[in-house]
């Protein structure tokens, strides 16, 4: 759908999928302040996931799924996966193959995946 700016778009959809402080969503660390602000904003739960400097500030799908599996454990419900790609303020691009796993993970968790791709257009390499 089509909104005056990113921002206007990140708002109306975590304003949609939070329901109660029960509800959280995974937000890359670090990350553009947009999210935690706005997950705060509506009532919801911040459920912050470190990316892996070491590794190029990458995923580590098997602590993400600790990690959901420990929050679900406590009540929560998680509703989105923010996934920042370019990533800002990193600047990290995950190869297609890892993004690929990133969406079958989502799929199987049930989770929504939001994606941030408002500087893909940005990227100078051709294998990202």
């Amino acid at each position: 759908y089509l909104t005056d700016g990113a921002s206007a778009g990140v708002r109306n959809v975590l304003q949609s999928i939070i329901r109660s402080e029960e509800d959280a969503v995974l937000v890359p660390i670090p990350q553009y302040p947009l999210y935690s602000a706005g997950i705060a904003l509506y009532g919801g739960k911040l459920l912050p996931y470190e990316l892996n400097e070491a590794s190029g500030w990458g995923l580590d799908l098997e602590a993400l799924t600790h990690q959901v599996a420990a929050a679900r454990a406590e009540g929560y419900v998680i509703r989105a996966l923010v996934f920042i790609n370019p990533g800002n303020p990193t600047g990290q691009c995950l190869p297609g193959d890892e993004v690929k796993r990133l969406v079958e993970w989502c799929a199987q968790q049930r989770v929504v995946l939001l994606t941030d791709e408002v500087y893909q257009e940005l990227v100078y390499r051709d294998d990202r």
